[in-house]
């Protein structure tokens, strides 16, 4: 689902908790959080019609240039996870993403940025970013 509130692109999904990201107490290993913003973002784009594939298939790359994450509750194997991802804009070459994950009760449980850059696939160099994606936020710049 996505919603325009104000200036921002917002996205929800929902992720079930798998046995393999969970440690022996059953909770979620704090690497598992890293992919489900990874999810969450390609979702979102996917949803605005902008595909990772097609983005590297031109030539394209986002990697992750930083990534802050706050835990605050666990959770547990075979949960619902609720992901709220926010297009928070883009400068630059860079992109950058917010994220809050809550449980079925909607207990807060971490909250995260990320900021991708927008890299050639065979120079590994910074590039402008495709009008395909400023115009998904081309009154969103921040």
């Amino acid at each position: 689902m996505i919603m325009k509130d104000g200036k921002k692109l917002h996205h929800t999904i929902q992720i079930r908790v798998r046995y393999g990201e969970t440690d022996r107490m059953g909770v979620v290993h704090h690497s598992a959080y890293v992919l489900y913003f990874e999810e969450a973002r390609t979702a979102m784009l996917r949803d605005e019609g902008i595909s990772y594939k097609e983005l590297e298939d031109s030539g394209i790359i986002l990697p992750i240039y930083e990534i802050h994450i706050q835990y605050k509750h666990p959770a547990y194997y075979d949960d619902i996870l609720t992901i709220e991802t926010t297009l928070e804009g883009i400068s630059g070459v860079r992109i950058a993403f917010s994220y809050k994950v809550t449980d079925g009760s909607g207990t807060l449980l971490a909250t995260a940025q990320t900021t991708l850059i927008f890299t050639d696939s065979q120079r590994f160099k910074p590039v402008r970013p495709p009008e395909s994606v400023l115009q998904l936020v081309s009154d969103r710049i921040f």
